[in-house]
């Protein structure tokens, strides 16, 4: 079994989830932020989910106030945002850190792949992860690359 599916992550409501439960499936895991200068990637990630969740695509979303504490304190906070703002559908998940002793484990997963330079900490809000139906990570996009960039990429492992 791939190692990505051994991590579990809590969902927004609480609960935990195995990423076991998208094994076979196509993934772009996502850390994301509210008040950010990026913000409306959100638009972008759910026009490819939409376009592509038909076929397996799922889209990850991870909230984290680490960089210039750009998220909302409370979780409803976060997911009435994304909702009423950006029709955001794809699961979103609790509020983590992704650098540091308190990096929510995926993400220090995630990191640590080192293959065409893609490894070390992430530097800002909306780097994405692509993975592929075996759970390998295929690329990991910087912040400015808006997820239409992602799009050819992403056909390629439908």
């Amino acid at each position: 079994m791939n190692k990505l599916y051994v991590y579990q992550v809590k969902q927004a409501d609480g609960n935990m989830e195995s990423l076991e439960n998208y094994k076979g499936k196509p993934l772009v895991i996502v850390n994301t932020a509210s008040k950010c200068g990026l913000t409306p990637q959100f638009e972008g990630l759910q026009r490819l989910y939409e376009k592509y969740q038909e076929q397996g695509l799922e889209i990850l979303g991870f909230p984290s106030g680490q960089f210039n504490d750009q998220e909302f304190q409370t979780q409803e906070e976060t997911m009435k945002f994304c909702q009423k703002n950006y029709g955001v559908s794809f699961p979103m998940f609790a509020k983590v850190n992704v650098n540091g002793e308190l990096a929510e484990p995926l993400f220090d997963y995630l990191t640590s792949w080192g293959e065409n330079g893609a490894d070390g900490e992430i530097k800002w809000n909306f780097t994405k992860f692509l993975i592929d139906r075996q759970g390998n990570i295929i690329q990991r996009y910087e912040p400015q690359i808006e997820p239409e960039q992602m799009e050819k990429d992403i056909q390629k492992i439908i």
